[in-house]
């Protein structure tokens, strides 16, 4: 089973990834900030993230450069997300993997999370 952590400081949205994510097999687990980010992923050993821009307390885009230039977890894929009009700017300032524009469709999460899945079979 893959493994994957949400960072979301949107209670609803993490309730609603989590349940969605999990029915399709996925052990899902949430944070709605990124204080003790290392810790968090140490913990959680996640085989892909989905990181919010608007995360307390550091912001997406300050966690994302912090786990890219991480030897340990450079190689985990992010997936930004975010309701904000520059995502895509915003992912490529974090150096995040992918993006995906809020509102989203969940058909298109679910295959851009497919593919990374596949990716590390």
């Amino acid at each position: 089973m893959k493994r994957i952590l949400i960072f979301d400081d949107d209670a609803d949205i993490l309730d609603i990834l989590k349940y969605l994510l999990a029915d399709n097999g996925w052990d899902v687990h949430t944070r709605s900030n990124c204080n003790d980010l290392l810790e968090a992923v140490e913990a959680c050993e996640p085989d892909i993230i989905l990181m919010d821009n608007w995360i307390p307390d550091t912001g997406g885009i300050t966690a994302t450069q912090t786990l890219k230039n991480n030897e340990r977890y450079r190689g985990i894929p992010v997936i930004y997300f975010s309701a904000n009009n520059n995502i895509k700017l915003l992912a490529d300032e974090a150096g995040a993997d992918a993006w995906l524009a809020k509102p989203f469709d969940l058909n298109d999460l679910e295959i851009m999370l497919e593919s990374y899945k596949q990716r590390s079979l």
